[in-house]
């Protein structure tokens, strides 16, 4: 069995790795039990932006598994503290496609929610209702109006954000369509260009660090998928684990100019690679 060398934290996806959708993978309590006997810190950071910090707690918990708050980094989260970070105080109207997942990290950073058709329209006078923001989540409550309401803005002079680029998320049954597919509907209608904060680009992996008070080169990603996971690992110069109980297959591999450290069959490989490792 290969060791791996210099491990002082671990940041890891969920969906595809930990489960897909509400089943857990196989080995998910005996996972985790080895990384807290081994002492090992983790970050579990997602793209999926739809649930709140502490609605993954408690999924988890429903798993087995016991996670503090601290251990948890979703998309929206990282979404809200770059906006917080970056955007001008006078602009804090967003109007928010995504869940709750995504709309309260933006509250608690102190931003304004906008409404539907709440839009600027200077040939009318009306020029402080809508958004100076458009920030797009998955949404699995997505409507006609919300689309809708986002292009009016963003057409307006709106930033548009994204969480994610995803443009499948795996469940029970298969992949369904992932935030990039709503991405892809807006840039149509809009002809502006998202700027998405999660994995590939390494704003995400860039928090899960501090977090965790480590560096890059003694850090490992673990991720399913390719052209997020791993690609996002590269993009932020770290190692990653690729693990074939999601997305991307061992034959992907082969189709991409870049490719994860080691390629492991599941959670409990990797657990019994890092028990000889640590």
């Amino acid at each position: 069995m290969e060791k791996i060398n210099n491990i002082s934290g671990l940041i890891i996806d969920m969906d595809g790795v930990l489960w897909h959708g509400n089943q857990a993978v196989d080995g998910l309590v005996e996972f985790f039990t080895t990384l807290r006997e081994l002492s090992l810190p983790f970050v579990l950071a997602t793209n999926n932006a739809s649930l709140t910090q502490q609605q993954y707690i408690d999924k988890l918990g429903e798993m087995g598994v016991d996670i503090t708050a601290s251990e948890i980094l979703t998309s929206s989260m990282a979404t809200a503290a770059y906006l917080a970070e970056h955007i001008p105080k006078e602009k804090q109207r967003v109007f928010v496609i995504g869940e709750q997942g995504l709309r309260q990290p933006l509250l608690e950073q102190g931003f304004v929610l906008t409404d539907l058709y709440q839009v600027n329209q200077p040939d009318k006078h009306i020029v402080d209702q809508g958004a100076d923001i458009v920030v797009s989540g998955l949404d699995r409550q997505l409507s006609w109006d919300k689309l809708a309401t986002a292009t009016l803005n963003i057409k307006a002079g709106a930033e548009f954000y994204a969480t994610n680029s995803d443009t499948t998320l795996p469940t029970e049954l298969g992949e369904v369509m992932g935030n990039g597919g709503t991405i892809a509907a807006l840039e149509a209608a809009t002809g502006i260009k998202a700027i998405s904060i999660g994995k590939p680009e390494p704003i995400l992996y860039q928090q899960a660090l501090a977090i965790l008070g480590s560096q890059a080169d003694n850090t490992l990603a673990i991720g399913d998928r390719l052209d997020t996971d791993i690609l996002g690992a590269v993009n932020a110069g770290m190692r990653s684990i690729m693990v074939l109980t999601g997305i991307s297959s061992e034959d992907d591999i082969e189709l991409v100019d870049y490719k994860p450290d080691w390629l492991m069959a599941d959670i409990t490989e990797v657990a019994a690679v890092l028990r000889h490792s640590v």
